[in-house]
């Protein structure tokens, strides 16, 4: 049984906030596996408040970032895992109403459970207190998160990487071949070929599946062009 101002108390121990309108908060904190309005509809609304804030203070922390670096930069702050995270953090998982088979289940633990409830609890702000009370609280929780990430560049899979350092030389793209395949099908490795015909030169990379074996061929291939740097061809 909860008690009569839940969850005022926790979104002023957790969050420093004082609502409003309790019963946003209610439907906030309000799995749909239980009784009553849930959070479904504040979670839609609070997934593009959290993009809003996130987004704002990702083009004013890189502020020579372009669009796609932006973007996978975003990814580390407000996918499911990050998420789920924050809301442990926050305790939030102990203050969620949950009907019966998902409390049996754990579901005060699970990832998609926890990452649903944060982004509902910032719908329901936003709907309390306006963008200038969600905006604080949004940069507060994930402060820390946006000072941790890597450069944008740090971000980008060895194939793009190497395709990026190929195009900026005016250079033929990389062609990739499957060289062998093992083992039974659902355990297969693949040996994978990473050829740059300007450059002459050829990698290796081995893999689950094919992409990984491309992505670890050019990986290898990044680190002999960075080893051994192509000759100045403007002599």
């Amino acid at each position: 049984m909860r008690s009569v101002d839940w969850p005022g108390r926790w979104m002023q121990d957790r969050l420093g906030y004082e609502p409003r309108d309790l019963s946003l908060f209610r439907a906030a904190l309000t799995h749909r596996s239980a009784a009553g309005p849930n959070n479904e509809r504040l979670e839609f609304l609070g997934d593009a408040v959290l993009n809003l804030v996130i987004a704002h203070h990702l083009y004013a922390a890189f502020p020579h970032a372009a669009e796609g670096d932006l973007s996978r930069l975003r990814a580390r702050v407000v996918s499911r895992e990050p998420l789920a995270e924050v809301a442990l953090g926050l305790g939030l998982g102990e203050t969620l109403q949950l009907g019966s088979g998902e409390l049996r289940s754990g579901g005060f633990r699970r990832q998609s459970i926890l990452a649903d409830a944060l982004e509902a609890v910032c719908g329901a702000v936003f709907l309390d207190g306006g963008l200038p009370a969600v905006e604080p609280m949004i940069a507060r929780l994930f402060a820390a998160r946006i000072a941790a990430l890597p450069e944008p560049a740090a971000l980008k899979d060895a194939k793009t990487r190497l395709q990026e350092y190929l195009q900026s030389r005016s250079l033929a793209l990389p062609r990739y071949a499957v060289l062998n395949i093992e083992g039974e099908d659902h355990a297969q490795t693949f040996r994978v070929s990473c050829e740059v015909p300007d450059l002459g030169r050829c990698a290796q990379g081995h893999g689950s599946t094919r992409r990984r074996a491309e992505q670890e061929a050019a990986e290898r291939m990044l680190n002999e062009i960075e080893t051994h740097p192509e000759p100045d061809r403007s002599a």
